[in-house]
């Protein structure tokens, strides 16, 4: 599969890119996508939740009234969790939701977004590109030249650039990352997503 490489003026440059068939033409395995963004999203919990159970309630231990006689349930202290002030039954606990997952599913899960990506036509080639200032409207201009403004876009670079991070980090419908950080997540959660040439090559040559 061959696209066409912009420039910032959205307009064709003349040149063409290969897309590998390995990675942009695979059958796709969404079972695979599944974990993966699964194991992304588990791994953004904090999972700081944390109820008092009765042993850490602070209320006497007397027994507040007799055992038998009295029509209703038992109950040994105040902190009975079946009064108001008590202890929570089963209630949630500070945990780590991380889970494993094999590198080669990973790539498989990356692969299989970016094959739906290139079948649905929504992968872009930007020439290597940089901005003098970091201004959002420069940033803007530029994704008015893609015909993208309206789409959640995603701008992958090769390498960290501080005046469009700076540029584009005021915008809800675009992000700008690196090759390093892209994730199955961000593929499936972007419209359109714009490789620049040298991030295009990298990611051939890692996946």
């Amino acid at each position: 599969m061959e696209l066409t490489v912009l420039n910032t003026a959205g307009k064709e440059t003349g040149r063409k890119v290969e897309l590998m068939d390995t990675i942009f033409s695979i059958e796709p395995n969404d079972h695979a996508i599944y974990l993966d963004v699964k194991q992304y999203l588990a791994n953004k919990r904090q999972g700081t939740s944390k109820s008092k159970e009765r042993n850490e309630i602070a209320g006497s231990t007397r027994k507040i009234k007799k055992q038998k006689g009295t029509g209703g349930a038992r109950a040994g202290s105040i902190k009975n969790p079946l009064f108001t002030g008590g202890g929570r039954v089963f209630g949630p606990q500070p945990r780590d939701y991380w889970f494993k997952l094999n590198k080669k599913v990973k790539a498989l899960a990356r692969k299989s977004a970016l094959s739906y990506k290139a079948k649905n036509n929504e992968i872009l080639v930007l020439e290597d590109f940089t901005l003098e200032t970091a201004k959002t409207k420069d940033y803007i201009a530029l994704l008015n030249n893609l015909k993208i403004d309206d789409k959640k876009s995603l701008v992958i670079l090769n390498e960290p650039n501080k005046n469009i991070y700076l540029s584009s980090r005021n915008l809800t419908g675009s992000r700008v990352i690196t090759i390093s950080e892209l994730t199955t997540y961000d593929i499936m959660n972007s419209s359109s997503l714009v490789f620049v040439e040298s991030s295009l090559d990298n990611i051939q040559k890692s996946l």
